[in-house]
């Protein structure tokens, strides 16, 4: 274990964040649920401050979120959950069994694979750009609207209080920031994903999940523009 030298005490998590990523609010859950403290950095994405020369010593792509653990940093939510699910074993983020836990990672990757990466601010400025403004909505609620569906159908017989069952595992960490900026921020009509919009009214009961969203992070800002 990595520890500061001045005090033999481990060195505190540090996770690089913005409040409206929902890949960031993913890690900030699986934080959460395995009761992890650690210091939160922010990383002001509107501001450009992603394309840091800091932060791209941090991750070299320049997204976020970004982990850092002692002397190991990590820079893709999806491998940053896995390796806190693998050290902090505390609140397993996936079953024991083996078709639940296919699930689960079938779900989390359509989340982050399918429906997240044609939202983000890198392509909604292309089509902002190359289309107009006003195909942003449109292009996100289509494919948001494509991966629902296939969610929907994916989950409606393994469902139960949440994704996969009764307790909280990976799926539920990936559904819940996507289902949550589906409709605060894109305006989505859940009428036609009823499964959905019961886990999202689930999720939004449980102070690991309430501790993580948007509003409740140090670099939320007083007063919201409302755009996209």
């Amino acid at each position: 274990m990595t520890t500061n030298s001045s005090l033999g005490e481990p060195k505190k998590l540090q996770l690089y964040s913005y409040y409206r990523s929902s890949c960031s609010f993913r890690v900030r859950i699986a934080l959460n649920l395995k009761g992890l403290d650690y210091e939160y950095k922010a990383v002001n994405l509107l501001k450009g401050e992603q394309q840091s020369p800091e932060f791209l010593m941090v991750n070299p792509i320049g997204y976020v979120p970004a982990l850092v653990d002692g002397d190991i940093v990590l820079a893709d939510s999806f491998a940053i959950v896995m390796y806190l699910e693998e050290k902090y074993p505390e609140h397993p983020l996936l079953p024991r069994d083996l078709e639940k836990k296919a699930i689960n990672y079938q779900a989390a990757n359509i989340v982050s694979a399918s429906i997240q990466p044609l939202q983000n601010l890198d392509v909604l400025k292309y089509i902002e750009e190359k289309v107009g403004p006003d195909a942003k909505l449109p292009w996100v609620q289509k494919h948001i609207s494509k991966g629902f569906t296939a969610l929907e159908k994916l989950l409606k017989d393994h469902a139960g209080k949440y994704a996969t069952g009764d307790d909280v595992f990976l799926a539920d960490v990936f559904l819940a920031p996507q289902i949550h900026g589906s409709i605060q921020r894109f305006n989505l009509d859940m009428t036609a994903f009823p499964l959905l919009a019961r886990l999202h009214e689930a999720y939004m009961q449980l102070p690991a999940f309430q501790d993580a969203m948007p509003e409740n992070q140090p670099d939320f800002p007083a007063a919201q523009s409302g755009s996209v």
